[in-house]
């Protein structure tokens, strides 16, 4: 088997290229993997050192909006795996361009290439953003999508873009929405990996607003487990909401990584809020549950190892701030 995997530079992406290649998926030992990236700021050849020189694996430095590139490199796989993305909400606020261009036109032309070179299975890898806000319960897959920022708005465009593929060419596109992810290998401009590197270098931490802003937590391992899961198990034109099943205020979150850093609120500051910041985000994960999926990371434990990969790792992320 043949597997082209779009951003898989990037942090989640990395992580499920280092387990693929790794042979940690049941029945996908043998499969090649070739990595398609653009090596943006948060893509990065060194996350994927543990397998590079791999005989199973080829890395193409290149764009997925690149039409022609990706006739080139598509055939011949079976399965391709879009974890390509802009991600980072308040990037999106400042320039909402790139994002329209990288979720929406690059997930086009994936999908069209997938379907021009008879790539078997496409998986999306989406985001629980796509939703909007929630104020009490959580989403199930059928819910309309409201996004606020630019960055879920792109990715709910991406997403419908999916749906299109499937129900008119036919195109077997399944999608994931995940909750917040935490991991090793993190770019440090998301809110765990900036507040640990920061506290590590006895810095102050921006807290956004009053702090009660809500998410729900995942741990990269789960996260591409849950991936693999769909891949193997899912069905065509299925979207599966991702949950990590621990649901933390940012404040709530900043209290334990201050004490995983040894450090107290006095490294807290408060700062002003960002327009359109969604107050809550929960999603119902009883469908990928039926599957087989269950979290097995504790989230205490996964931060703790977390916190101590960054202290452990200062070289990867001393270069990228």
């Amino acid at each position: 088997m043949r597997i082209l995997v779009a951003g898989g530079a990037g942090f989640i992406g990395s992580h499920y290229v280092r387990s693929l290649i790794s042979g940690r998926y049941a029945g996908f030992e043998d499969a090649h993997v070739t990595v398609l990236d653009k090596l943006t700021y948060a893509g990065n050849l060194a996350n994927l050192r543990p397998v590079t020189g791999h005989s199973r694996l080829s890395f193409v430095h290149g764009d997925i909006t690149d039409g022609q590139l990706l006739a080139e490199v598509l055939p011949g796989h079976d399965v391709l795996l879009n974890f390509a993305a802009e991600t980072h909400v308040d990037r999106s606020i400042a320039g909402p361009g790139n994002f329209v261009v990288t979720n929406v036109y690059g997930t086009q032309q994936l999908l069209q290439a997938a379907l021009d070179t008879d790539v078997r299975t496409v998986i999306q890898v989406s985001t629980d953003e796509v939703y909007g806000s929630i104020d009490d319960g959580s989403w199930v897959e059928s819910e309309p999508l409201l996004p606020n920022s630019p960055y879920a708005a792109s990715k709910a465009g991406g997403d419908l873009l999916c749906r299109a593929y499937y129900q008119t060419y036919g195109l077997d596109v399944r999608v994931t929405r995940c909750s917040n992810n935490y991991g090793p290998y993190q770019y440090p401009e998301k809110i765990i990996p900036l507040f640990v590197t920061r506290l590590i270098d006895g810095r102050s931490v921006p807290l956004y607003g009053d702090g009660q802003y809500a998410r729900e937590w995942l741990h990269v391992e789960d996260h591409c487990r849950a991936v693999q899961l769909v891949l193997a198990k899912g069905a065509g034109g299925e979207v599966y909401n991702v949950g990590g099943g621990i649901e933390l205020t940012n404040w709530q979150l900043t209290d334990r990584l201050l004490a995983a850093c040894d450090m107290d609120w006095s490294m807290v500051e408060n700062v002003l809020d960002r327009p359109g910041h969604d107050r809550r985000y929960s999603v119902d994960s009883s469908k990928i549950q039926g599957l087989g999926f269950e979290p097995l990371v504790n989230f205490d434990e996964g931060l703790a190892d977390v916190v101590q990969w960054y202290r452990d790792n200062q070289a990867w992320w001393r270069r990228l701030t």
